[in-house]
């Protein structure tokens, strides 16, 4: 099991102008280290130098003390856990999304070879692989990956859950109906999970609850009035925040935007200027504004809210951290 590692130590204002606030330790949940977008490749094109080490530095220093580094196939998994062993505060998941699971048939060796391997990599992690995922059902993207294939797999996952222990870090696209009769049918299996990037309504919310879930919010949870009306009736016991960086930002358009207090400088890719933001490339630092959208959509301190889910985020990654 992970130990994690918190801290930060970041200065700032939360008051409307560019700077960096600080709430308390944040840990994202999901966020996708290993893209190349981290590196400065943009669509198989550089477009200016290596930043990943300026994108952890901005976190640290606002405060996001840890950092989970999704795996969304074999490859991508292994990456992101040697990655993860780079760093204090920098965690994992091993699994594959539901729009890679074509990956276990197409393996050179087999389905089972591919799972074992993704077995292998829970099992001998070195104390920094929290969860087994990205995995669910994601109907949206079907030209991917058909609907059987995605079920069959997802349900083999939930079995790489059971023989290690780990909680489940899922994802759910346009699917509530299938996603929550296979999760009922096996919730037996797995300890526990958070349902990322959240963006369905309150009913599919309250059934994913009671299933004794978490929420996963991130921009893309964010973008109408309708998401943060869903918001508002989520238990704050159960929200958990994550950015999904480079992806899912909180952008001027969404109706969160409105409750953003902090904003940094950010420059087009084409224009980068090293330590500050690349324009509509979300990272780590954004748990501030998601924070902040959340807390203010549902009336509440950012700081007392941040509080309420970094225990969440430590009682379901983290457990042997807490207080017996």
């Amino acid at each position: 099991m992970a130990t994690a590692a918190a801290g930060g130590s970041a200065q700032g204002s939360s008051d409307g102008t560019s700077g960096s606030a600080q709430y308390g330790p944040l840990c994202d949940i999901a966020v996708n280290l290993t893209d190349p977008m981290f590196r400065g490749s943009y669509r198989g094109k550089q477009k200016h130098e290596d930043d990943l080490d300026l994108v952890l530095a901005r976190a640290e220093e606002a405060g996001v003390s840890q950092m989970m580094i999704t795996g969304t196939s074999l490859s991508d998994s292994k990456a992101a856990l040697e990655m993860a062993a780079m760093k204090p505060g920098l965690f994992s998941t091993v699994g594959c999304h539901p729009t890679r699971c074509n990956e276990f048939e197409e393996h050179e060796e087999g389905p089972d070879a591919y799972y074992d391997a993704l077995l292998d990599m829970a099992k001998d992690d070195g104390g920094k692989v929290v969860a087994i995922g990205e995995c669910g059902l994601d109907y949206d993207r079907l030209e991917f990956c058909p609907r059987d294939t995605q079920l069959q797999y997802f349900q083999r996952q939930i079995a790489l859950a059971e023989a290690t222990g780990l909680p489940m870090f899922l994802h759910l696209r346009n699917a509530a109906d299938d996603f929550v009769d296979v999760v009922t049918r096996n919730r037996h299996r797995f300890s526990c999970g958070v349902v990322h990037s959240f963006d369905s309504d309150a009913a599919v919310a309250r059934k994913l609850l009671g299933l004794g879930l978490y929420i996963g919010l991130n921009g893309c949870s964010l973008r109408s009035e309708a998401n943060l009306e869903t918001v508002k009736t989520l238990p704050a016991n159960r929200i958990l925040l994550e950015t999904d960086a480079p992806w899912c930002d909180v952008r001027p358009t969404h109706a969160g935007h409105k409750f953003v207090k902090t904003t940094m400088p950010t420059k087009k890719k084409e224009k980068f200027v090293r330590g500050e933001c690349v324009k509509s490339r979300n990272e780590p630092l954004f748990m501030q504004q998601v924070l902040e959208v959340v807390a203010g959509c549902r009336g509440e301190a950012p700081e007392e809210l941040a509080a309420i889910v970094w225990q969440n985020t430590q009682a379901l990654f983290f457990p042997t951290t807490q207080p017996s």
